[in-house]
């Protein structure tokens, strides 16, 4: 039995996220998504969503076997627990195959690492630009200069 293990944060929802697991589910036979904690995201700006909540969706979704929180302290031990054979980095995650294969190496955990394609079937593949863009459809003044009627703005 193959395991695949693809991980991330997950906030909002969106076609990117369903294809990076759709694609990583076609790799094995079962498919562990690891949901970022809260406190460990540094590289961005705090979810939106809280980190059970994000779980929970995401082990609704059809390509996803389980899925787990992430460790508190060490980022390795729910691999070390689940021993994939194929990690799957998304498009869009900073990680550097080779650096998360040379680790994992030095704790004796020999797996693939498989970079997923990007979705571009979707404007919106991006939990931060789908946030600016209610932010910019629910403050209309902000690109007309500020000159549009409010009382028209009800009206849309």
């Amino acid at each position: 039995m193959t395991r695949v293990v693809a991980t991330g944060t997950f906030d909002i929802l969106h076609p990117g996220h369903l294809w990076y697991l759709h694609e990583s589910a076609k790799l094995g036979d079962e498919l562990f998504v690891i949901i970022a904690r809260d406190v460990n995201i540094r590289h961005k700006p705090r979810p939106v969503i809280p980190e059970e909540q994000r779980r929970v969706m995401v082990e609704a979704l059809k390509p996803v076997t389980h899925a787990i929180l992430g460790d508190l302290e060490d980022m390795f031990r729910p691999i070390r627990k689940i021993k994939p054979d194929i990690i799957t980095l998304g498009c869009n995650q900073l990680f550097d195959p080779e650096t998360i294969r040379a680790s994992l190496e030095k704790q004796g955990i020999i797996t693939e690492i498989v970079r997923i394609s990007q979705y571009s079937d979707s404007p919106f593949t991006s939990s931060r630009g789908i946030v600016r863009e209610i932010v910019q459809r629910s403050h209309p003044q902000d690109r007309s200069g500020g000159n549009e009627n409010p009382a028209r703005r009800e009206d849309k």
